[in-house]
């Protein structure tokens, strides 16, 4: 691996506090929707090869239990891909704390599972790149898998990168059993690019 796409300790130490500052945000907006206290996990931030993703995904959310996955990618100052992944009880969860009674359609569980992570990207991307200086735009969520095996997510045949930062976060509700894990991944140039904001942010402290 090129040494060039490791963080520096002082780099991964930047990235998880502005990381951090733009989870509040997002778990402030989420607890705001869904009117109940979220509770924020420490993101986890690593290197990882292309055909190890999934051992990685898998080790990060501790399951190989089913579960469904939302996509969205993001172009601009730094580009790369989200996943937001909840377990199989967290639309019925979702659906409960909205309000839903009864047995809901597929078409209104998909709705709910992507407006929760596109609030859940949108705050937690926006944040990063306010503080960074960077600008983003978002491509529009979709379902990427239903009912799952977390290591069967991504097919990694179709992967087009080497090597790319993983970072992830997940967010659990005080009264509800429900946790999703939003990850976010960025290829080998977005890492280069993404050190000279953390250095930038750094030189401006």
């Amino acid at each position: 691996m090129n040494e060039e796409l490791f963080l520096t300790e002082d780099q991964a130490d930047a990235l998880q506090e502005i990381t951090n500052i733009a989870m509040g945000r997002a778990g402030a907006q989420l607890a705001q929707i869904l009117d109940t206290f979220v509770k924020l996990s420490v993101p986890r931030i690593s290197i990882i090869q292309a055909g190890s993703i999934s051992h990685n995904i898998l080790n990060m959310i501790g399951s190989k239990s089913a579960a469904t996955a939302i996509r969205q990618s993001f172009n601009g100052s730094l580009s790369g891909e989200t996943m937001v992944v909840y377990d199989q009880h967290g639309c019925r969860n979702l659906a409960d704390l909205m309000g839903y009674d009864g047995v809901i359609d597929c078409t209104t569980e998909r709705e709910l599972l992507l407006d929760v992570g596109n609030v859940l990207v949108g705050a937690c991307l926006n944040g990063v790149a306010d503080l960074l200086g960077a600008s983003l735009v978002f491509s529009a969520p979709t379902i990427m898998a239903e009912n799952v095996e977390v290591d069967q997510l991504i097919n990694t045949k179709h992967l087009t990168w080497h090597y790319a930062l993983l970072l992830e976060l997940h967010f659990t509700l005080e009264i509800r059993d429900f946790t999703c894990h939003l990850l976010i991944l960025m290829p080998e140039e977005s890492i280069l690019r993404l050190q000279l904001a953390i250095d930038a942010f750094m030189d401006n402290l």
